[in-house]
């Protein structure tokens, strides 16, 4: 089999067996993070109306402007206080994290402590 298909079904794997135990609802939505090798991305979203109730990324303009870079660390933790901010806005204090096929490790380690820093409960 080719080794990039292989790869792929692992991660696929991993992220089912995460995806598995988190349900986001409108009390507690999910706090879904992707990570891609420039930037890093964020959103809460609620599985049972299938509904983003709020997003943040390193793309965004506000956040690009004080960065350099969008992949790294620093980036990620900028990311998850806008994510925290965007929460309080709408009245949501609990989340439950979804880290998808990815490690807590580095940038997403960055962006859920930043998240926790600001305010949001896992």
């Amino acid at each position: 089999m080719d080794q990039q298909k292989v790869k792929h079904q692992r991660q696929l794997r991993r992220r089912h067996h995460v995806r598995g135990t988190i349900l986001g609802t409108a009390e507690r939505p999910r706090l879904s993070v992707f990570r891609s090798s420039k930037h890093i991305y964020a959103q809460l979203i609620d599985d049972l109306r299938g509904v983003t109730l709020a997003a943040a990324s390193s793309r965004a303009a506000e956040v690009r402007k004080g960065l350099p870079y969008g992949g790294n660390k620093k980036a990620a933790a900028v990311v998850g206080k806008k994510i925290a901010e965007a929460a309080k806005q709408n009245g949501i204090s609990k989340v439950a994290f979804d880290r998808g096929h990815y490690r807590y490790h580095g940038r997403i380690r960055a962006l859920a402590e930043a998240a926790r820093e600001g305010g949001l409960q896992f």
